[in-house]
């Protein structure tokens, strides 16, 4: 963990970043596969005189990133303690609801020895799968993969949500929670302005396709770090082989991450679910034929 105090704000407009500069301006980076591979940019000298404090977390399913902005009440203890409940909350997770645990809950719920309506957390997990594959014509279906019920195109960017409710419980209202593609953000970045994210071309690794700039929301991407093999076809249980990627916006991340999970299966079939009457977009789907 690092914590450190910004120096004072100056009186400036935030601009937004032109793509073919966005890994230099941004404060965020989905995508990026060079040898600095992490999800802060060079930004993250602030102006706000607060403190900035991030913190990286490996767990069995998901490696995360928390980047906040401190009150300017809030000590170096108060924030650690903030941190150190978030990360807590991101480890809980991965040992009850985790498909790779075989006793966790949802392996429990696989297996036939529990049911969801036993453990609340569960059943909302289930409940979201649910909708999501009515949302998406059955395109994101956590039934329909090998091994029985598997929420992990969703679970991810539940457990962001969940870690962000404790930062903000702990008073915190300036923040980024990233899982490696995908983030949720609140407020102002470092620099006292708003989050500007990079999200970078799959097919050209070292390009930015786009930089938003973001004061609150989620960003679920497919596809976008290159890597193939990662999302099953589920009318035909086939692996899906699109080069390509699919990026999502809207208000909750787990939400966003199985939309653009079931864009980047679907490909153009999907276009016609966005924009959607709850707030999500589609940035932009580019799904081909390896």
């Amino acid at each position: 963990m690092t914590i450190q105090r910004a120096p004072l704000p100056s009186r400036s407009v935030a601009r937004a970043a032109r793509p073919r500069d966005g890994r230099g301006r941004a404060d965020l980076w989905l995508g990026y596969q060079g040898q600095a591979n992490r999800p802060f940019g060079a930004a993250t000298a602030a102006a706000t005189g607060r403190l900035v404090a991030r913190h990286a977390v490996h767990t069995s399913a998901a490696d995360f990133s928390l980047m906040l902005v401190a009150p300017e009440w809030m000590t170096r203890r108060t924030v650690s303690l903030a941190i150190a409940d978030a990360v807590a909350e991101l480890r809980a997770i991965d040992v009850t609801y985790s498909p790779l645990r075989r006793g966790s809950l949802v392996s429990l719920l696989r297996r036939g020895e529990v049911t969801a309506e036993a453990y609340p957390p569960l059943a909302d997990i289930v409940a979201r799968c649910d909708a999501m594959r009515a949302a998406t014509d059955g395109w994101f279906d956590a039934w329909a993969v090998p091994g029985g019920f598997d929420p992990g195109g969703l679970l991810k960017g539940w457990a962001v949500e969940r870690a962000a409710a404790r930062l903000r419980a702990a008073g915190i209202s300036d923040y980024a929670v990233v899982s490696e593609a995908d983030l949720t953000v609140r407020g102002s970045a470092p620099h006292g302005g708003p989050w500007r994210v990079a999200i970078h071309d799959p097919r050209e690794p070292r390009r930015v396709a786009m930089v938003l700039e973001m004061t609150e929301g989620a960003v679920g991407t497919s596809g976008i770090t290159g890597h193939r093999g990662h999302v099953v076809d589920p009318h035909t249980g086939a692996t899906v082989r699109h080069v390509g990627s699919a990026v999502v916006t809207g208000p909750d991340l787990a939400i966003a991450d199985a939309y653009a999970t079931a864009l980047f299966a679907a490909g153009p079939a999907g276009l016609g679910w966005f924009p959607t009457v709850d707030g999500y977009r589609m940035l932009f789907a580019d799904c081909r034929p390896a």
